[in-house]
């Protein structure tokens, strides 16, 4: 479950923030039955940030309000721009998450996603399909030598409900794959990433409407319609 993403206090009341309101948030979508959560940790002022002084204190909000599914924080350029500074950062932490998010289509993905692994966090290799980015995201995970499939997973997100974009996919190195879309393909993304048998996401991060488009109030909501889509009734549609 994508918690916050890149969104902001604009995005509306169903977008939490603070360490406290993503613990809380976190805390009902797991009763709800999401099985990860993933967050991207902010400064006091709503920046992004990969600071150990900011991704410590989110972790921390969450276990210690009994989050006890895996924890996934985002380090990309949205939280540290310069490719260095993320290995800076990532070595500098003092918490940390089960699993990181490693972006292939930003610069030094692959040296960051080392680093992640030699910290023993495991990686989510995220790869674009069928968007602006092209094929080249992709070109770098395979160019990448995974070493360690157990501890890495492929995280594709799809343009479009297209089979034709995850026809290749059984051909990737043996790692998971996790399937999911934004905004108005996030719904038919989660179905077929259920028909393909991959795993799937929601959270506010991804969507703010329901699949009958009305707005979510709450990640907790989008997990309960997500497990109903995913409902063999729900995923033959």
């Amino acid at each position: 479950m994508s918690l916050n993403g890149s969104r902001g206090a604009a995005d509306g009341a169903a977008v939490p923030m603070s360490p406290e309101d993503l613990a809380q948030a976190a805390r009902r979508a797991v009763a709800a039955g999401a099985g990860e959560v993933l967050v991207h940790p902010r400064t006091p002022c709503g920046r992004e940030s990969l600071s150990p002084r900011v991704v410590g204190p989110a972790l921390e909000a969450l276990r210690g309000a009994g989050v006890g599914v895996p924890l996934s924080v985002c380090a990309s350029i949205g939280a540290e721009p310069d490719p260095a500074g993320r290995l800076e950062r990532v070595r500098s932490w003092t918490v940390l998450p089960d699993r990181a998010v490693v972006d292939f289509a930003e610069s030094g993905a692959a040296d960051l996603a080392e680093v992640l692994l030699a910290r023993g966090v495991a990686v989510d290799a995220a790869v674009a399909l069928g968007g602006p980015a092209g094929p080249e995201p992709m070109r770098r995970f395979l160019a990448w030598p995974v070493r360690e499939p157990a501890r890495v997973r492929l995280v594709a997100e799809l343009a479009s409900a297209d089979p034709a974009l995850v026809a290749a996919l059984p051909g990737l190195p043996p790692v998971a794959v996790l399937l999911y879309g934004r905004e108005a393909a996030a719904w038919p993304v989660l179905r077929l990433a259920v028909r393909c048998g991959a795993g799937a996401r929601t959270g506010v991060g991804d969507v703010l409407h329901l699949p009958d488009g009305r707005p979510a109030r709450s990640n907790a909501e989008l997990v309960t319609a997500a497990l109903e889509q995913c409902r063999p009734t729900a995923a033959s549609r």
